[in-house]
């Protein structure tokens, strides 16, 4: 049994060692590929920093740009907020101020209309008995002139005759 057992032990030796030889080949294999891949892998890092620092910064001004545009719509909500409010109170005051328009309007036809009928009331009372008394006057002074034409006709035609002798 002892020549087994030192048959296994050097077997188990050998195993050990060509597994260590298997290992050091893939470890060669390993850095080999290693320092293929480092070379390439250094040259894409140094493409892609520029870029990934391009990118943070164009990430960062898109935040900027992002709560800018935020603080933009808030301002517009507001000012539309406002803009009503503002249109609500014109329009109100228009309203009122029509109202009132209309008011001073009815106001100043009544009394217009007032004005009217009393200037045409005095017109009536003025001039309705001005206009007699008028009639009346030139009725007595035709009637003087009727009277005065029919007493004195030689001397009138005596005054129409003397009036051609002068020059």
């Amino acid at each position: 049994m002892e020549s087994w057992l030192v048959f296994f032990v050097i077997l188990a030796a050998l195993a050990i060692v060509m597994q260590a030889g298997v290992l050091f080949v893939i470890y060669q294999q390993v850095r080999r590929m290693n320092e293929r891949t480092a070379q390439p892998l250094a040259e894409f890092y140094a493409k892609m920093n520029p870029i990934l620092s391009r990118l943070h910064v164009l990430l960062e001004d898109t935040q900027r740009i992002s709560s800018i545009v935020a603080d933009a719509a808030e301002i517009t909500h507001l000012a539309r907020t406002q803009a009503q409010k503002v249109d609500r109170v014109f329009s109100e005051a228009a309203d009122r101020l029509h109202m009132q328009l209309v008011h001073a309007d009815q106001i100043l036809t009544g009394t217009l209309e007032s004005i009217d009928e009393a200037g045409s009331k005095l017109r009536r009372a003025i001039w309705g008995p001005v206009q007699h008394a008028s009639a009346f006057v030139k009725g007595v002074k035709v009637g003087l002139d009727f009277f005065r034409s029919s007493r004195r006709p030689s001397e009138r035609s005596g005054e129409h005759s003397d009036e051609g002798l002068f020059i």
